[in-house]
């Protein structure tokens, strides 16, 4: 069930990049909306499945699953905040009697073994700073026969330190990315299998559909809580000015993977083409 909704808040927010995107209601993964429909295709989400989404963020995944789909979802995410946003979208969308929203810790999942269908979690588990405790967590609720599926951040090729400690800076990430390997071998260590691999590099057509998450309203929004905090809030401007700052050889190196595995048991499930 939603939760209670809480009152518009317009306190300006820390300075974090997690707490501005609860702030304005806008989360990002990697890929856009675009490449979000092609993992949930690749976890074989049906109106019968029951979905744990890893960092619910504002909702908008969650919520798309529960309106297109018609299955179950439960989300968490570290953030009080975010699971308001949640809330609040859950409602607006007609969806509340499909969705939970709660406050937890992807290395330490409040639930019982083999509850879920589906885990999935998009641009989290690169955030986590025991990322095999994290995705031991993930196929511990998931059931037998079930898919663990995952979009998170990459290194394409090896980077110079630079580019490293720009990454761990501007995005706040407690420990190293990896490559598509070293995520490959934290899904075989939990025992999953029939795991498949999408690397990509960054696109400017696909991030483009990372609006195809949200109605215009939510887009306008976006727009006029940025632009107010920005006009008023001098912190919130040093760290803008700090983004911008992109190094030009970044997307040399980084991109993003799409990993799914599926946790052996249960009967027979479609295999992976």
């Amino acid at each position: 069930m939603v939760g209670p909704v809480v009152k518009e808040d317009m306190t300006d927010p820390e300075i974090s990049y997690f707490e501005l995107q609860a702030y304005t209601g806008a989360t990002k993964h990697m890929g856009g909306f675009e490449t979000t429909k092609e993992l949930i295709q690749l976890c074989h989400v049906g109106e019968d499945t029951t979905v744990l989404e890893i960092g619910v963020g504002v909702g908008a995944t969650a919520c798309y699953l529960a309106k297109r789909y018609g299955c179950r979802v439960v989300g968490v995410d570290l953030r009080g905040s975010m699971i308001a946003r949640a809330n609040e979208r859950a409602l607006k969308e007609r969806v509340a009697d499909r969705v939970e929203f709660r406050v937890a810790d992807a290395q330490d999942l409040p639930f019982q073994d083999a509850q879920f269908d589906v885990v999935m979690a998009e641009s989290v588990t690169t955030f986590v700073h025991d990322k095999q405790l994290a995705i031991s967590e993930y196929a511990r609720v998931t059931r037998p026969g079930g898919y663990v599926g995952m979009n998170e951040e990459i290194w394409l090729q090896t980077p110079p330190q630079r580019l490293v400690e720009h990454v761990r800076l501007a995005w706040a990430i407690e420990s190293d990315l990896l490559t598509s390997d070293g995520w490959t071998g934290l899904l075989e260590a939990r025992g999953l299998r029939e795991i498949l691999v999408k690397e990509y590099a960054v696109s400017a057509r696909r991030e483009a559909t990372q609006l195809k998450r949200y109605s215009l309203g939510d887009a306008l929004r976006m727009f006029y809580r940025t632009l107010g905090l920005y006009v008023r809030n001098s912190a919130f401007r040093a760290y803008m000015a700090g983004m911008r700052r992109t190094p030009k050889d970044l997307f040399e190196y980084l991109g993003y993977a799409i990993l799914v595995g599926r946790k052996p048991g249960g009967e027979h499930e479609p295999q992976f083409t």
